[in-house]
């Protein structure tokens, strides 16, 4: 764990390194910089559906092609011989060319009703996006530490992080959009569920983003988040602590299927299209002919005006846009820098604490001795929901014993060199369990009335066993630094397992006291927060509610039930295109009017009540993402 402080801070003209500004009311406490967020979100959002968009005149709908004519003239010997059409090869070229033909994959027109601020945030999104994969490729140039040591470094993080803010925003304002469009009408479900799964993905890649940093915020989420990954069986193989496996699926494994998703949303909307406006006039329940005709509608091609569209210009100007942006609040907002707490600085500034820890570990009374899975087969933090306990099930895989690994096996290190402390460590060794148990806690009892002497702890009433002297030796250690290099050595190979020092730092109270200063902890609705006055992620507000409402926020089982409520939610959002009244959600509540707005330019917002009755056919026209 780094002890030093961050390289020197970063000029900047805003400080949000500064401690943050919370509002609270009723059960919700949140930071005026992550209000500040949603608040942008929100009337971006809104002037989107209510500033005008550029005026283009319409063009006539384009010659019908049908759906599924190959393509012709040059195009036609991508095809291949009609011989050699059962190969494999010729047959998955065939299928993409009918599938993906050039004129969907990029469009020259798209429907004229697609004349909407709101239209613009799909590609907005992919665009942030992209800046956020070339800033993190920046930050590989240097490494995991570059960041935390040079200037330059730190921009590049400052970029990372400001895209990511951007591309999140941007994401989840197309999702509100694409919502009050009902976009999945017309067989387009598929195109709705593909991008909230990337939405999905993008939490879990941001996750593992705000843990790879190295910093307090990334050690405190690691902590805390760790009860629920452990509590439903996850923690096994997805730990939280170890931040060389946070870094491995932050750049490797979630990129990847978070690009894969992505581009097969995009594939999707390009083969489906962009849903057809709701019509301006609502459909009663009872008229099924009209919802029979207003559902074929919405499957057919648009046969209606079109305009031009210039999809790469498009995504030019999106790229630079959210570039120039992102540069911008790197230069003036710099990022996150504070620095993580390692055993050493704990030990440094408050001994007392670190003594009565150690105590705590070594008589097996600390939370890390006890835990249970995947630590050891204690029960102190074991839930359960249903049937079936994940965490017992998952297994011991992150072997700790905490009295051996943070006490005795670092103090047998010292021994070889110490004689006084080899002899103090022999005498408790050789003795018989219930010894050693006394002995631990006598000392741990006494502990709290500790004093220090030039530096060495004095503990009155401690008794005369060899606990004294150990712990002393602990301190001294800790204080050196050796412990912490103790503590990683081990683990084999690389030192990026932070799960020993990070479980014996949580067992104290000044590690929870750092962060109730900072307002992270649960009750403050810390997973949202970020240091200082930085935005942090307020996309997991859903998750961070459950521990605010009865009655789950006295259940001794509370991560458990978090995770499955909010996978509950997540699979209704998943499940919206399917379920009759989450559906219409759209339809009674008609913010599209604002969006296909009636008689600009041929336009509309489906013409108006003949809209379901509009002949369909097939038009190549583009679609926006």
């Amino acid at each position: 764990m780094k002890t030093a402080l961050m390289a020197a801070p970063h000029v900047v003209a805003i400080d949000l390194n500064q401690p943050g500004t919370y509002l609270h009311w009723s059960i919700f406490e949140i930071s005026v910089a992550n209000l500040v967020v949603i608040a942008v979100m929100v009337v971006i959002f809104g002037a989107a559906l209510l500033l005008p968009f550029p005026r283009v005149r319409p063009l006539a709908p384009a010659p019908e092609v049908p759906a599924d004519a190959p393509p012709g003239g040059e195009w036609a010997a991508n095809l291949g011989e009609d011989a050699d059409a059962r190969m494999w090869t010729s047959r998955v070229r065939r299928w993409a060319l009918r599938v993906l033909p050039p004129r969907k994959l990029l469009p020259d027109r798209q429907p004229a009703y697609v004349a909407s601020w709101v239209y613009v945030f799909g590609v907005a999104t992919l665009a942030a996006l992209g800046v956020a994969i070339v800033s993190g490729f920046a930050i590989a140039l240097g490494g995991t530490d570059w960041w935390h040591t040079n200037p330059v470094g730190h921009f590049f993080n400052s970029t990372h992080l400001w895209s990511v803010e951007l591309f999140m925003a941007f994401m989840v304002i197309h999702l509100w959009g694409k919502f009050w469009m009902a976009a999945w009408r017309g067989r387009r479900a598929l195109t709705w569920v593909t991008g909230v799964v990337a939405f999905g993905a993008s939490v879990v890649e941001c996750f593992t983003g705000y843990l790879s940093q190295q910093n307090f915020d990334s050690q405190w989420i690691a902590t805390n988040g760790k009860d629920a990954f452990n509590a439903v069986g996850v923690g096994a193989f997805f730990n939280v602590m170890n931040f060389g496996q946070m870094l491995l699926w932050h750049v490797v494994l979630l990129p990847v299927i978070l690009v894969a998703v992505a581009g097969a949303h995009v594939l999707l909307v390009r083969v489906r299209g962009v849903s057809h406006p709701l019509p301006a006039k609502r459909i009663g329940w009872r008229d099924r002919a009209a919802r029979k005709a207003a559902k074929e509608a919405d499957v057919g091609p648009w046969r209606g005006p079109t305009r031009r569209y210039d999809i790469l210009k498009e995504g030019t100007i999106a790229t630079a846009v959210a570039l120039g942006l992102v540069l911008i609040m790197a230069g003036v907002l710099s990022s996150p820098n504070v620095p993580p707490v390692s055993v050493q600085t704990w030990a440094k500034v408050a001994p007392a604490d670190f003594l009565g820890t150690a105590a705590a570990e070594l008589n097996g009374t600390a939370l890390a001795a006890s835990y249970g899975p995947p630590y050891n087969h204690g029960t102190a933090a074991v839930q359960q929901v249903g049937p079936v306990n994940w965490q017992t099930l998952s297994g011991v895989t992150q072997p700790v014993d905490a009295a051996r690994d943070f006490v005795l096996m670092p103090l047998a290190t010292l021994a070889a060199t110490n004689h006084p402390v080899g002899a103090a460590l022999a005498t408790y060794n050789s003795a018989t369990p219930a010894q050693q148990q006394k002995w631990a806690t006598a000392y741990g009892n006494a502990v709290t009335k500790v004093k220090f002497v030039n530096g060495t702890p004095v503990v009155p009433a401690a008794g005369d066993g060899p606990v004294p002297a150990m712990m002393a030796a602990e301190l001294t250690m800790a204080q050196s630094g050796a412990l912490d290099t103790d503590l990683l050595a081990q683990r084999q190979f690389y030192g990026t397992d932070f799960t020993k020092p990070l479980l014996f730092i949580a067992d104290g109270q000044y590690y929870a006291g750092l962060a109730e200063s900072m307002h992270l902890t649960g009750d403050q609705w810390g997973v949202m927060n970020e240091t200082g006055s930085y935005p942090g992620q307020p996309w997991l507000w859903l998750y961070q509610l459950w521990y605010h409402v009865a009655p789950f926020n006295n259940s001794p089982d509370v991560d458990v039930w978090a995770v499955y409520l909010t996978g509950i939610a997540t699979l209704l959002l998943l499940a919206i295109p399917f379920i009759p009244g989450l559906r219409d959600i759209p339809r009674l509540i008609p913010v599209h009017r604002l969006i296909w707005r009636s008689g600009r330019d041929g336009a509309g917002d489906g013409g108006g009540a003949d809209a379901a009755e509009r002949p369909v056919g097939s038009a190549a026209a583009g679609q926006s993402v």
